[in-house]
């Protein structure tokens, strides 16, 4: 990618109305645009990173049996009033046809998987099945603000898995929890696991949470075992862990991802049954698996950045390497354009700053801002030694390596 033919620019400023570390950096740096609260467009960069993140989840859930589907955003008012959720979910997005019918805008998809399953599941042979998808979905959020963290229309994965009996589910719910240790490793983000009220479906649930001052939630974390439980559902602060004795702290954190086990709630509401080997008929239990993939990216930005600007992990920046042509003759830019093609050829994922108005400062401030993990900088004092100057965006150090080296580096990587 050339920066001097993205259409999306970094800003000198960080937006003023914006307050979250998220937000600001992602908007000035050129990743998303705002539309209105809530609302944003994913830019060339911002959609790199997020495909990434997706692309991380969907491995994992493939790796667990999972089956990917794509269901409708828009939803028929009669699918929400079979659950009884119609007139009871207060962030409905709902809207009329112009030539009649009522529809919802998907916040959620249970009342689309049920209908459709009922169509599919008839005999204990056709479980368990496990469906995902990943999808934009919608709330008629109250008060969207934090950038990604909280907004009115968002991307998130759900996965839904089905069973014959409570005992086969709650070992699958095992599997994803593993799963789900899995993708945040991979994905860079200590996501602790922690206990939470299951709301509507369950006693309990599992979060997981990433430690950080912007986040919305607070969970009591133990000190010495690290066992996790979120404030919701402890009746008073509580200073000792009931897990080891150990003294707890109170932290804010980010939700990012939320399993829980939806047993039969909605299987009663629309019948899904199924005849087991006997030939008796019986609700199907289930599990549902969620994961806001764009609040993902979000909590990366937070946590991950500093003064001046984002630190991508490799395995989520929008390319490997940020090339850098310092303003200083034509055989530089001979150079930078020569290595470009070359990287670019053997696969390399490269954001190149080809500009020609910018200075080396400017430039060299836009890598720090955009945040992808190596800055590769072709000046005259640098082919004076056939070489390119690296430095990792995660440190202050500088080193020298053959364009030759360089080549071989990220063509292995």
């Amino acid at each position: 990618m050339r920066i001097s033919r993205l259409f999306s620019k970094t800003q000198k400023k960080s937006p003023k109305d914006e307050e979250s570390k998220n937000a600001r950096f992602l908007e000035q740096a050129g990743f998303i645009s705002k539309s209105a609260a809530g609302i944003y467009s994913f830019l060339p960069l911002g959609l790199r990173v997020l495909n990434k993140i997706e692309n991380i989840v969907r491995e994992e859930m493939n790796t667990v049996g999972g089956i990917e589907i794509l269901m409708p955003a828009l939803h028929p008012k009669e699918s929400w009033e079979a659950t009884g959720r119609w007139a009871s979910f207060g962030a409905l997005f709902k809207t009329k046809s112009n030539f009649g019918g009522e529809y919802a805008l998907g916040p959620t998809h249970e009342e689309i998987l049920y209908q459709l399953l009922k169509r599919h599941i008839s005999s204990y042979r056709d479980l368990p099945v496990y469906i995902y998808q990943i999808q934009t979905k919608f709330r008629d959020e109250p008060r969207a603000k934090s950038g990604l963290l909280r907004t009115k229309e968002f991307r998130m994965k759900d996965f839904y898995s089905f069973h014959t009996d409570d005992k086969d589910r709650d070992a699958y719910y095992e599997v994803i929890k593993k799963a789900y240790a899995k993708i945040f490793q991979k994905l860079g983000l200590n996501a602790i696991p922690t206990t939470a009220g299951g709301g509507t479906f369950s006693e309990l649930s599992m979060e997981f949470q990433v430690l950080c001052e912007a986040g919305e939630d607070i969970i009591f974390l133990c000190k010495k075992c690290n066992l996790a439980v979120n404030k919701e559902i402890v009746s008073s602060k509580t200073s000792k862990c009931k897990n080891c004795g150990g003294a707890t702290i109170e932290k804010k954190a980010i939700e990012v991802g939320n399993i829980f086990p939806l047993k039969e709630h909605f299987a009663k509401s629309v019948n899904l049954i199924f005849k087991d080997a006997a030939g008796k008929e019986k609700l199907v239990s289930a599990g549902c698996y969620g994961l806001g993939t764009s609040r993902v990216m979000g909590a990366i930005a937070e946590v991950m950045s500093d003064d001046r600007g984002l630190i991508w992990q490799e395995a989520v920046a929008p390319a490997s390497v940020h090339l850098i042509a310092v303003p200083g003759g034509a055989e530089v830019k001979k150079s930078a354009e020569k290595l470009y093609d070359g990287l670019i050829a053997k696969g390399a994922e490269v954001l190149y700053d080809d500009r020609d108005t910018a200075t080396a400062g400017e430039k060299f401030a836009d890598a720090d801002l955009i945040g992808i993990p190596l800055r590769a900088v072709v000046s005259e004092k640098t082919l004076e030694k056939n070489s390119v100057e690296l430095k990792k965006r995660s440190e202050n150090k500088t080193v020298l390596i053959k364009i030759n080296d360089l080549n071989s580096m990220l063509h292995a990587s």
